[in-house]
């Protein structure tokens, strides 16, 4: 099946954290293009796979670096598919800067960004779902699902809170 979803990040370090992303890509059937490309060390490489993303089938990009976090934005300028960017909780700094150069893009290249932190990679790739979900109506209703389980686990332990604050 070819992937419909890129997943890039500045340092292969950051896996550990974007294991998640992939995890949750997979849980809904879409498999993802996964690599390592520096908007810094590997300028040429990281444009030539943005300026040809489309062409390769790709729908969503999601990108994650921390740091300047320039790869996002690089990315964003060389095409015009949905961008979006995770901004890696790195020392020194924990994210802040990561965060600032990715949520602080110029007009006209657009870069969606989920939070710093745990849930970034998880609701990142559920960003990309949903992009992909206003034109594919099995993975709509899979969102829908996922919704859904996520409503009753919160009602089940809502329960067992209040069966054992009255005991």
């Amino acid at each position: 099946m070819t992937a419909r979803i890129a997943l890039l990040m500045g340092s292969d370090s950051d896996f550990p954290r974007l294991e998640a992303t992939v995890k949750t890509l997979r849980d809904f059937g879409i498999p993802a293009e996964v690599r390592v490309l520096s908007a810094h060390r590997t300028p040429e490489e990281a444009c030539a796979f943005a300026s040809s993303a489309r062409a390769r089938g790709l729908e969503v990009i999601i990108c994650a670096a921390g740091g300047a976090a320039h790869l996002a934005g690089v990315i964003a300028a060389h095409t015009s598919l949905p961008v979006i960017g995770i901004p890696m909780d790195n020392p020194p700094l924990g994210g802040l800067d990561a965060l600032l150069a990715t949520v602080q893009m110029p007009g006209g290249v657009p870069v969606a960004t989920v939070g710093v932190g745990v849930g970034g990679p998880v609701n990142a790739a559920l960003t990309a779902l949903r992009i992909l979900g206003v034109a594919d109506a099995s993975i709509a209703q899979k969102l829908d699902d996922f919704r859904k389980q996520q409503h009753d686990q919160v009602l089940v332990k809502d329960r067992a809170l209040q069966d054992r604050l009255q005991s």
